[in-house]
């Protein structure tokens, strides 16, 4: 796995209108139906890919197809449902797949700083959309990822994963919940899934290419919409405030994304932060002095708990 040893790399200006062709790749993009997963889907289809938009709700993915073919004539691209707060769904949703490949994953789908709940299954809401079920979903792909000639995951953390403390005692809500601790830490897991993956990836001598990308500051409805809409009106008129005058628009948010997904030469092991004050705001950069990066021990442990809690197991 190819490394930078600075503590980022710059991307010399790098901008969305400098996305190659995307035409034959295949990419599927969860929660795409708003937000970062919505401009994401819609710059790859704009550039040629098929993209499927894997959504929880169909009324809202339709809608989001719909809009997506109405701002880009032509494109190819179609719905399919997915939950990741339903492991039974992951399965549906990987056993229906019905092309021979896929080029490209972004999981993009998470929940942030909501109200304890858990999942189908039985997981702390946060931990098990945002970590579990995004492993289960790559974990059953791959399959479909290995047999295409470049694979890629694109994983989205955040930038608060910085300031988590990772409890392994306490992944999953089993002694007090705090939901911005549980979000942090969610995020942090994705971090360090993304790096596990590449390593296994690398000592299996595959092609497979795992990065990470942390969105900054951004007004996507992660923070307003989904179960942040049971929180009070208080609140969402607080949130929705914040977000107009520090947060930037929803699609500089996916600028890392589009890059981790689009660039050739990038590295297996990338993960793409902005540039600029806490990693917050400006073009995306390769950064290499993170903890979960390094830190191979705590990724293999979070590894084998994922594997046993959602019974996938990878075929690397």
């Amino acid at each position: 796995m190819t490394r930078d040893c600075r503590a980022s790399r710059r991307t010399s200006g790098w901008a969305p209108d400098r996305i190659p062709d995307q035409s034959g790749r295949l990419a599927v993009v969860t929660g795409a139906n708003s937000g970062i997963g919505y401009v994401t889907a819609r710059e790859l289809a704009r550039r040629g890919a098929h993209v499927v938009l894997a959504c929880r709700s169909h009324e809202r993915g339709r809608d989001a197809v719909e809009r997506l073919r109405a701002e880009v004539p032509g494109a190819r691209t179609e719905l399919r449902l997915l939950d990741l707060a339903d492991l039974k769904s992951v399965r549906a949703f990987a056993e229906g797949w019905s092309q021979d490949r896929v080029d490209l994953l972004v999981n993009n789908a998470g929940v942030a700083m909501v109200p304890f709940s858990r999942t189908t299954d039985g997981f702390e809401s946060q931990f098990g959309v945002n970590h579990l079920g995004t492993f289960a979903l790559t974990g059953l792909l791959m399959p479909r990822l290995l047999a295409a000639a470049h694979p890629r995951v694109v994983t989205v953390s955040s930038e608060g994963q910085r300031f988590a403390r990772f409890d392994m005692a306490n992944l999953n809500a089993e002694h007090r919940y705090r939901a911005a601790f549980a979000y942090v830490r969610s995020k942090r897991a994705n971090l360090y899934f993304a790096m596990e993956l590449q390593r296994r990836a690398d000592a299996a001598g595959l092609r497979l290419r795992s990065m990470a990308v942390a969105p900054g500051l951004t007004r996507s409805n992660v923070l307003t919409g989904g179960a942040n809409s049971a929180r009070g009106r208080a609140y969402r008129l607080l949130t929705r405030l914040l977000l107009r005058i520090a947060f930037r628009p929803t699609p500089d948010g996916a600028r890392t994304t589009l890059y981790a997904s689009t660039v050739p030469d990038l590295p297996g092991g990338s993960y793409v932060v902005p540039d600029g004050l806490l990693q917050l705001r400006g073009e995306p950069v390769l950064r290499s002095r993170e903890r979960a990066i390094r830190d191979s021990v705590t990724a293999h442990r979070l590894w084998v708990l994922s594997e046993q809690l959602t019974g996938v197991r990878y075929a690397l």
